[in-house]
């Protein structure tokens, strides 16, 4: 009796752990920018199949919803990800998922080149230099590490992130551990200064 309370208290605070950590990662490094014009930043996952896998359809979802409804019209939507095993491109075929199977019709852009979080941000560049604010939406740690490259390549575009609808609490519950354990290992080069630890309310 005493083991399984104790695995089950072991249980309930990893999960409580998974979903705290993936919580702060979606609050750091952004602001409260603000305008008409918005651009979102979806990024791609490793996906060799001809359809877009599971990860990338979530990141297309969180991407889609976080487009804010007062900017709609104003809003475009960059599906950055290259092929890196060949055949279509991550950004393609998120780019596909979105029109065909959520029904997505506003302005959307492709990168296609990329292959690390490094050259997704690099890349994209030359698509935010017009826009009032930035959101970028993957799993929490891995969408905060693209915020950490894009500040320290373009501070002054860095300056106008603001949150995506990438976090949700519930939403991956059982999993949120592992994306936790996985975001520390991904974030460990990561340094980041003691005012970039800030999170947002």
């Amino acid at each position: 009796m005493r083991r399984r309370t104790g695995l089950a208290m072991a249980g309930v605070a990893a999960l409580a752990w998974g979903e705290w950590l993936n919580w702060r990662w979606s609050r750091t490094l952004v602001g409260n920018s603000e305008g008409p014009a918005e651009a979102v930043v979806v990024l791609g996952f490793q996906n060799p199949q001809a359809t877009a896998n599971v990860i990338n359809r979530w990141r297309v979802r969180a991407g889609i919803r976080s487009i804010a409804t007062d900017s709609a019209h104003g809003t475009r939507v960059i599906f950055s990800g290259g092929a890196p095993s060949g055949g279509a491109s991550e950004a393609r075929l998120m780019a596909d998922y979105a029109k065909s199977v959520l029904g997505f019709d506003g302005t959307l852009l492709l990168e296609d080149r990329s292959t690390t979080t490094w050259e997704n941000i690099t890349n994209v560049i030359p698509l935010l230099e017009n826009v009032d604010h930035i959101k970028i939406a993957s799993q929490p740690a891995h969408a905060l590490k693209a915020r950490a490259y894009l500040r320290r390549q373009r501070p002054d575009l860095a300056e106008k992130l603001v949150r995506a609808d990438d976090y949700r609490p519930g939403e991956w519950v059982l999993v949120k551990p592992l994306f936790a354990a996985y975001g520390l290992w991904a974030l460990r080069g990561l340094r980041l200064k003691a005012d970039e630890r800030k999170i947002s309310p």
